[in-house]
């Protein structure tokens, strides 16, 4: 007997995808997460499948960490075209793919899986989608900037390699764990080998998250750059407070939501150019879409969206 339509939810989970009942039109991308209700992903991907006239939607699926590879099964059987992944998934997904793209294995991370004839392979699309950013919101490439990433998670390390890649004038890691900076900057030291900075700090080093070493390092950096989850929830004070910043910095905050995040308050109080992570989670899903669809995303239709 065929199973009835179901009405499209805001949020899936493992259960839904044990017993999928499908809407119209049928539910074949989406993206998972712990958590995943703020998720703007389906705002942007539905606007661009509707105006391509594919006849799929994407859909959010609160997926926790010990479910992931039993979701990631059933939506393969369920012949999905492919999903995103958000926090905590990034990391750990790799392992559970077919195939691995090379700037993915170098990063560690996979945001974009595309599932083609019952194979998955993972991507990443937060290094590029970042650079993209950058150049939309402050007029300058990666290239030309003196750069501090707080964080050494997945979106840290895609961030990491964009820049190392694009030769950036220096890389600074602070991490909560210094050693997992360190390890994130020893990966990266082949890219810096060139004496491209003149003076007395390194082009590319780890710090501690201490007060004194942000002080330190701020006179000597344009773009901070938080990769970190803090400024996701409500009640979370800044990564960095506003005595901390300075008038001539751009500030980035991966974070995305429709009110300024803590960092971004402490930016614009401290006088600097701040901005969230909404216009990187713009060029990453258009990265995801052509992924998916080997065809150019239609960029102004998902921005609209957002």
């Amino acid at each position: 007997m065929k199973k009835k339509r179901a009405v499209a939810k805001e949020v899936y989970d493992l259960s839904d995808l044990k017993d999928w009942r499908d809407v119209g039109p049928p539910i074949r991308l989406g993206v998972l997460g712990d958590p995943v209700e703020h998720s703007l992903s389906p705002q942007i991907q539905n606007a661009a499948l509707e105006h391509c006239k594919i006849g799929m939607h994407y859909a959010r699926f609160h997926i926790l960490p010990n479910e992931l590879r039993e979701a990631m099964d059933k939506l393969r059987d369920l012949q999905f075209a492919g999903f995103n992944l958000t926090l905590p998934h990034k990391v750990t997904a790799p392992e559970l793919v077919d195939r691995v793209d090379d700037d993915a294995k170098q990063i560690g991370a996979i945001n974009v899986i595309k599932i083609d004839a019952g194979k998955m392979h993972g991507f990443n699309t937060d290094g590029r989608g970042f650079a993209r950013a950058i150049r939309e919101e402050f007029s300058v490439d990666l290239r030309d900037l003196r750069v501090m990433i707080l964080g050494a998670g997945g979106a840290a390390r895609a961030i990491a390699l964009e820049c190392a890649k694009s030769q950036c004038e220096r890389l600074v890691l602070a991490n909560r764990a210094f050693e997992k900076g360190e390890q994130l900057a020893q990966r990266l030291r082949d890219f810096f080998g060139g004496p491209r900075v003149l003076g007395p700090v390194p082009r590319l080093q780890a710090i501690a998250w201490e007060e004194s070493a942000f002080r330190f390092q701020i006179a000597n950096i344009d773009l901070v750059v938080n990769a970190t989850p803090v400024g996701l929830n409500r009640g979370d004070a800044s990564p960095l407070s506003s005595r901390l910043l300075a008038p001539h910095l751009m500030v980035y905050d991966t974070i995305y939501s429709s009110a300024r995040t803590p960092l971004v308050l402490a930016a614009v109080e401290a006088g600097a150019r701040a901005t969230n992570g909404l216009s990187m989670l713009l060029h990453q899903g258009a990265l995801a879409f052509e992924i998916w669809f080997e065809r150019p995303a239609p960029l102004e239709v998902m921005r609209a969206a957002l």
